[in-house]
């Protein structure tokens, strides 16, 4: 359940920096019901393909890079978050999704609003269960 938990809250951030950035988008309608119905279940795969990347592939780019890490104080860590969320772009193009990041700088910025959703909906979640 906890996982599926995970997939959801990334399905947000995803969402969420495909609003605010122009170079992350989704084929398909550009606006009202038709736009839900042609990217819902894009949204819910690619959020999949993400999780799935964060959970295995990134824990060991991170241990790869770790001095790159130390070395810049764990700012590289943006690197390797925008570079699994452009991964996730190329997998998702490989399975012909129809989801599309165009450029690193794009990825920097959608890695940066996914972690930022996440903290929010953790804080929301854990202040309504501690209540």
């Amino acid at each position: 359940m906890k996982f599926v938990a995970w997939v959801l809250v990334n399905a947000l951030g995803i969402a969420v920096a495909a609003w605010l950035f122009d170079g992350i988008y989704f084929d398909g309608a550009t606006s009202g019901q038709a736009q839900i119905e042609d990217k819902a279940v894009p949204l819910l795969l690619v959020a999949l393909i993400f999780s799935i990347v964060t959970a295995w592939v990134a824990p060991v780019v991170k241990l790869l890079s770790l001095p790159l890490i130390l070395l810049t104080l764990g700012l590289f860590l943006f690197v390797v978050n925008a570079a699994m969320f452009l991964f996730t772009g190329w997998i998702a193009d490989q399975f012909d999704i129809g989801f599309h990041v165009e450029g690193f700088w794009t990825a920097l910025g959608a890695s940066i609003v996914i972690t930022v959703v996440t903290w929010l909906v953790e804080a929301v979640t854990d202040r309504e269960v501690r209540s």
